[in-house]
């Protein structure tokens, strides 16, 4: 009994440390969508420097993205 409370607290706790990473990544990139100031900054932290062409690409590119089925899940084929 020893050994069963730290592996269950463990196993809850990776569960849901990744739930609340994904909750968060999806939200940055939500707001990236809108905010080009973020989506800039981004790309600078990368090594890019783009210009508003680029910019206006990068954007209609993530917001044209299909949201991803969750972890697990199955995906339709099409």
């Amino acid at each position: 009994m020893d050994i069963v409370i730290p592996i269950i607290t463990l196993i809850v706790g990776l569960v849901g440390g990744f739930a609340i990473g994904v909750f968060y990544l999806r939200r940055q990139m939500t707001k990236m969508q809108n905010d080009p100031q973020m989506l800039q900054k981004m790309a600078k932290q990368m090594g890019y420097n783009l210009n508003g062409k680029q910019m206006q690409r990068a954007q209609q590119m993530m917001k044209n993205q299909n949201p991803t089925p969750p972890a697990g899940g199955k995906r339709k084929k099409k």
